[in-house]
């Protein structure tokens, strides 16, 4: 595994980390099979891991507890987020900080997940929805900087829209935040453009989540997926995301080189990017972890390969589905 700094905090955190939404919006997930997982990712030296309140209510937060406490001898960085108040996301432009983070609800839920992981501080916290006019009321950042003073955690985040990688450039420059949580991927090229630029001016720690969106870079699905009921997936993976998603990994995979898969392009893809400091699959079973965390030791992908995955990039805009 190898390692990268976190912009000015200086850590030094594994460049594949552990996205742990799995016990959300998934069906399938199994907690000692998951726990195993995360366990697996330690062993391998995955050393970042990232959960929300979110996540089951507390359930993931309070794994991730569990797994720090089974690992004594190492340093494992926590990142969490706090939930909107209005629990909507993505956060629309006409909502308000007191309809998403008003101060009171921001101390409330740091405690809760402090609670639910059984931890003095968190590593990272972040704001689960973001709008830049959100700085217009200094009364958000002033709770965060107090929290963060307090010793309840020692950075601060956020995790910006969907297809909205230009929404968080001013939080970037304002020097408040230390690091950001944005889509990045084979398809979704566009924090490249100026969220990237920012980040490496400011110093701000980058998480690239959805490394193989949403499943697609996996290259499992077909026009014909679904999912049982419940499952997230059934309403991002409408007929008019799922159908040129899937030509789109059609032709993606007629590129694919002898002895790769797709899933080690998508993330080898990510980590040719030098202004990421991790990047956060999801995975639910020990297998994932090894094939997922190995791609680490094979380094970027080669000029030419990423020349022509450029060409792949995919520029859209939310959707009522996108969540």
């Amino acid at each position: 595994m190898k390692y990268r700094k976190f912009g000015r905090t200086g850590w030094e955190i594994s460049e594949i980390g552990y996205g742990m939404w799995g016990l959300a919006g998934w069906t399938g997930s199994d907690d000692e099979e998951t726990f195993r997982a995360l366990q697996k990712a330690v062993d391998m030296g995955c050393n970042f891991f990232d959960t929300a309140y979110a996540y089951g209510n507390g359930r993931s937060e309070a794994m991730l507890g569990q797994l720090v406490r089974a690992n004594p001898g190492k340093k494992l960085y926590t990142a969490t987020k706090i939930p909107p108040k209005n629990l909507k996301w993505p956060a629309k432009d006409e909502y308000t900080v007191d309809d998403c983070f008003p101060p009171d609800h921001i101390e409330e839920y740091v405690e809760k997940s402090l609670k639910n992981a059984g931890f003095s501080s968190f590593d990272l916290v972040q704001l689960h929805t973001w709008n830049d006019k959100w700085l217009d009321d200094d009364r958000l950042m002033r709770k965060m900087l107090d929290l963060k003073r307090q010793g309840l955690f020692h950075a601060i985040g956020i995790s910006m829209n969907r297809w909205e990688p230009w929404n968080g450039i001013r939080a970037v420059k304002s020097g408040l935040i230390d690091s950001v949580q944005v889509i990045y991927n084979i398809f979704d090229q566009n924090p490249e453009d100026e969220l990237f630029p920012a980040c490496r001016k400011m110093n701000v720690g980058v998480i690239a989540r959805v490394p193989f969106d949403e499943g697609s870079l996996t290259g499992t699905l077909t026009k014909d997926s679904k999912w049982p009921e419940g499952d997230w997936r059934n309403t991002y993976f409408v007929p008019e995301n799922l159908i040129p998603t899937v030509e789109r990994v059609e032709k993606l995979k007629k590129i694919l080189p002898s002895g790769m898969t797709l899933p080690e392009m998508a993330l080898r893809f990510i980590l040719s990017e030098p202004a990421v400091s991790t990047t956060i699959p999801g995975m639910r079973k020990p297998s994932h972890v090894e094939s997922n965390l190995s791609t680490s030791d094979a380094g970027p992908l080669n000029s030419d390969l990423m020349k022509e995955l450029r060409k792949h990039r995919w520029d859209r805009k939310p959707a009522p589905w996108s969540q």
